[in-house]
């Protein structure tokens, strides 16, 4: 295997796992690096570096959640489950039962109730009672988000019987009212859960999560805040530009 400098004679500036890192991700992101990530031996004579500078490199990828140790497999590359294209208003359980898994959810909250922020984000009054569900989401058995929902009261409390444990916010309110969301808007951030979340989703122990708030609309009425926490682990959100596509960090919906 033939070495590649990592640490050219005019760049001293970042350090030596740092460049190892970035060639890493570079490689991951082109599929030079598929299925079985490279032994420490690998990369130490791949890089001409010492095992202390891989391993570094190696535990930054470990703790971003792209690759995982496997007893008797050592390191593999973790891929998503689910990858949902950016710029569409989409339903987290028809993206899960797309892509061949079965998405069940088990309630937490289905009810009225007041909430300021979500109420002012929807354009109504402070006191309003709106319908306010909340559900554990989960990919074939296994915990995907923390999904919870505030709707406008008139279009809330038909849903109050809904059995929510295998069917879609969107799909009922288009059964039940003919409505269903036309537009939305996603913000997107990172969230360091603390140790009740990590339970609830059963994250490892140096996994990431995001949070992801959605406001949807139909014609230009307000009628869904959302706050969604997700295992960035299980889900990522990909970009498409004309000619080439880049995978964003890590992600979800309906």
């Amino acid at each position: 295997m033939s070495t590649v400098v990592v640490v050219p004679d005019d760049d001293r500036s970042r350090p030596k796992w740092q460049l190892v890192l970035d060639d890493l991700e570079d490689r991951l992101a082109s599929g030079d690096i598929d299925q079985r990530f490279p032994t420490d031996r690998e990369l130490v004579e791949r890089y001409g570096v010492s095992r202390h500078t891989v391993r570094e490199a190696v535990r930054r990828l470990k703790a971003r959640g792209v690759i995982e140790r496997e007893r008797g497999r050592g390191s593999i590359v973790k891929r998503p489950d689910l990858v949902q294209p950016l710029g569409t208003l989409y339903s987290l359980f028809q993206a899960v039962e797309a892509q061949g898994m079965t998405q069940t959810s088990e309630v937490i909250a289905r009810d009225l109730q007041v909430d300021e922020a979500a109420a002012d984000k929807l354009g109504l009054e402070p006191g309003t009672e709106l319908f306010h569900l909340e559900r554990l989401r989960h990919a074939d058995g296994r915990p995907l988000a923390l999904d919870t929902v505030w709707l406008p009261p008139d279009l809330g409390e038909p849903l109050l019987d809904v059995d929510f444990s295998h069917t879609a916010l969107y799909d009922e309110l288009e059964s039940r009212l003919g409505v269903r969301p036309t537009a939305g808007q996603e913000v997107i951030t990172p969230l360091v859960p603390d140790d009740d979340l990590r339970d609830l989703l059963d994250l490892e122990d140096d996994e990431a999560v995001l949070r992801i708030q959605r406001t949807s609309t139909i014609d230009d009425r307000l009628v869904e805040c959302r706050i969604t926490i997700v295992r960035g682990s299980r889900f990522s959100l990909v970009s498409t530009w004309p000619g080439e596509a880049t995978v964003a960090p890590h992600v979800d919906g309906g």
